[in-house]
C-alpha cells in the first residue's frame, strides 16, 4: 500500500510530502518509496496514532521526529520547534504527517512563507484545499499568531 494513498496525501515537492494518518502498512514501506525523515505531529495519545511508529520508521533507518501538537490548543511554541525540525530534515526525503493533514498543512503552510518557498495565496491554496481552518477553534488565532512571528 503506498505512501500516496495515505489520508489527505499531498505531494508538496520532489523531497516533500503530506498527509494525515499513515496505515502501519504504509510506514512499513516509507523507505522503499525513499522516505529518509519523518515528522509526526500526531500525539501517541489520539484515537489515530499508530501504535509502534517510532520502531516501524526507525527499524528501516528513516530519522523520526517527533513534535505533538494538541489539535485544540497549538501554541507558537510549537510552530517553532518545527521549524527546527524542517531544519534538521534539510533536504531529504520527508513525510510530514498528523492525523488528517490539518495541522501539518496549517504548519507547512506557513513554514512556507516564512522561508519564501511559497506566496500567501500558494500556501492558503494549499492548505485550503485540505480543511478550512475558520472552522475549528483556535486555529485561526494560531495562524495570525504565526505570521506575526520572525522567520523560522
Amino acid at each position: 500500500m503506498s505512501i500516496e494513498q495515505a489520508y489527505n496525501f499531498r505531494r508538496v515537492s520532489d523531497s516533500v510530502a503530506t498527509s494525515g494518518r499513515v496505515e502501519p502498512e504504509q510506514l512499513a514501506e516509507l523507505r522503499a518509496e525513499g522516505i529518509e525523515v519523518v515528522i509526526n505531529l500526531l500525539p501517541d495519545s489520539s484515537t489515530y496514532a499508530v501504535a509502534g511508529e517510532r520502531q516501524i520508521v526507525e527499524g528501516q533507518g528513516i530519522e523520526y521526529l517527533y513534535l505533538p501538537v494538541d489539535f485544540a490548543a497549538p501554541g507558537v511554541e510549537d510552530y517553532e520547534q518545527f521549524g527546527n525540525l524542517m531544519a534538521q530534515a534539510g533536504e531529504r526525503n520527508l513525510l510530514i504527517h498528523c492525523a488528517a493533514n490539518y495541522r501539518v498543512s496549517a504548519f507547512y503552510s506557513r513554514y512556507a512563507i516564512a522561508t519564501g518557498r511559497w506566496s500567501a495565496a500558494e500556501a492558503d491554496d494549499f492548505m485550503l484545499s485540505i480543511w478550512q481552518p475558520a472552522e475549528y477553534e483556535p486555529w485561526p488565532q494560531w495562524l495570525a499568531a504565526v505570521m506575526s512571528q520572525p522567520s523560522p
